[in-house]
């Protein structure tokens, strides 16, 4: 028997290749930037057929299987990618990245290093205000001249902080200490490692309208400018199978289908039966998340919404 392997060549990919190390720019002093990267569209066709190389597989079959893939949550085959950033990112913003632990991370260290001396800035026009149907999200923007208010208390602030911080040091307190009062605004720089089936789904997240704007700009970056060079063919499917697809549940297909056959008595009684209507027929529709979330559903399927008038 044959013990032969066939030598393997490292997958590359020439579009990354060119961006390697190449800083992309994001907020006022952040950025990102691909370090290394392992795998490509052509390693997740790999660890799907379980074999080496393109064989006899036309790119036309392969972008069909990595669709299949995608539309069906086989995940596997795209853990086979990895890819290292390199990123400058305001503490609070790292915060709510950090959240997603699948992944490697390595970051600056102000117990061993001197703080950054940045710290992100808010212009007079970008103080956003609390939504009100949304806890944690923000709707509109504050008047420019009460904005120009706040940028300058920030900056004073800003100085404040980092003076004490650099006094402290120079009074030889210790690095661990003499941090403790410094912004959440300030910048950190980080290391993460991470495998595209869990870089995916941080997007999801981190790229929809309702993350907070500040990772929404490093997500938007990575996404459009980093992977759709890296995985072209995967990042085609994510867009149309997770970011622009529509996903229905059991109630909403059945509502679908009665608005679809004009059974307002069916309407009725499902909107009733799961919460979404008042019995009363003339009570006016109170707010109801999962309600809303398919209202919104209906309005990207060009599909009235049936109790619009009691709204």
């Amino acid at each position: 028997m044959s013990t032969e392997v066939e030598k393997l060549q490292r997958l590359s990919v020439p579009a990354i290749d060119e961006i390697l190390g190449k800083a992309f720019k994001v907020l006022d002093d952040g950025f990102i930037r691909v370090v290394d990267y392992m795998g490509s569209d052509d390693a997740i066709v790999q660890a799907a057929r379980v074999s080496y190389g393109s064989g006899t597989k036309k790119v036309h079959q392969d972008r069909g299987l990595i669709r299949y893939l995608m539309r069906h949550r086989h995940t596997t085959p795209f853990e086979m990618c990895e890819i290292k950033f390199h990123i400058r990112v305001p503490m609070d913003c790292w915060r709510q990245w950090i959240r997603h632990r699948t992944a490697n991370v390595n970051e600056y260290s102000t117990r061993y290093s001197i703080a950054i001396d940045a710290a992100q800035t808010t212009t007079a026009g970008e103080w956003r205000l609390q939504a009100t149907g949304n806890r944690q999200g923000s709707a509109g923007f504050l008047d420019e001249n009460d904005g120009s208010k706040l940028t300058d208390q920030e900056t004073e602030l800003h100085q404040l902080s980092r003076d004490i911080y650099e006094a402290r040091l120079d009074a030889g307190i210790a690095r661990e200490q003499a941090r403790k009062d410094l912004p959440l605004s300030t910048y950190t720089e980080a290391y993460w490692k991470v495998d595209l089936h869990n870089l995916l789904h941080f997007l999801a997240l981190r790229m929809d309208s309702h993350a907070q704007y500040e990772i929404r700009c490093y997500s938007e970056i990575i996404g459009k400018e980093i992977l759709s060079r890296w995985c072209p063919i995967a990042w085609e499917a994510f867009l149309d199978y997770r970011v622009n697809a529509c996903q229905l549940t059991g109630l909403e297909i059945e509502m679908l289908q009665a608005i679809n056959s004009g059974d307002a008595e069916k309407i009725n009684e499902l909107g009733i039966r799961n919460k979404w209507l008042p019995e009363d027929p003339e009570a006016p529709v109170k707010r109801h998340r999962e309600r809303r979330e398919f209202e919104d559903k209906l309005l990207s399927l060009n599909v009235e919404i049936p109790w619009k008038h009691r709204l």
